[in-house]
């Protein structure tokens, strides 16, 4: 039977083995909370950047990582899942929407595209992302054809017509990469369809959501 000493010899590593796990937990916490915050920070220039480089920041005085909108259309976006609208503005007025949407069919799987569309349906710029092709061939964008993707800066559904929007081989105006067609015509094919989605919801996409 424990004497009451016993006990007291019991009960003193307890009491520390507790508070030891007390302070790692909070410590473990605390970690968890900043490096999810420096996550998210690192998250918010990056996509600023991508931004940056579609937008010039001069042309419009909001700030669009705040003045954002989630919309869904799986038909035309590529994806089931809500995508966001970074919406740019000068003295309340639309400068631009860029939009989060999805190449879903490229070579090695989908593509996160940045596509962004001045008020009327006009482009501005595309950008990839995200991607997973193959590098020296199906991701030429960033590399061998890193020009291929400012061929898409003015164009529009009408400009050109909306069936010569593929690639040359499918009867289209747009360039394939030397020896990889899959991937282009999915960037192409998802910017068309982006610009469908605007088009039909162009003035949703700066009223909903809108900050007050």
């Amino acid at each position: 039977m424990a004497t009451p000493a016993d006990k007291r010899h019991i009960a003193v590593p307890t009491a520390t083995l507790a508070i030891i796990a007390a302070v790692l937990t909070v410590g473990l916490v605390t970690f968890a909370n900043l490096t999810r915050d420096r996550i998210a920070r690192n998250q918010q220039v990056w996509i600023k950047q991508h931004l940056d480089a579609l937008v010039p920041p001069q042309s419009y005085d909001n700030d669009p990582l705040v003045d954002t909108t989630e919309v869904t259309a799986p038909d035309l976006l590529g994806t089931t899942t809500p995508v966001t609208a970074y919406r740019m503005r000068k003295a309340g007025l639309p400068v631009a929407v860029a939009i989060r949407s999805i190449a879903p069919d490229g070579y090695r799987g989908p593509l996160e595209l940045l596509v962004a569309i001045a008020p009327g349906g006009q482009l501005l710029g595309v950008q990839v992302i995200r991607h997973d092709e193959t590098p020296g061939l199906g991701d030429a964008f960033e590399n061998r054809d890193a020009g291929w993707l400012d061929k898409f800066r003015g164009l529009s559904l009408t400009k050109p017509p909306q069936q010569r929007w593929t690639v040359r081989r499918d009867g289209g105006d747009f360039d394939a990469f030397t020896g990889a067609t899959i991937t282009p015509r999915a960037i192409v094919k998802a910017v068309r369809r982006t610009l469908e989605f605007y088009q039909g919801n162009e003035d949703r996409l700066y009223r909903d959501g809108q900050p007050r």
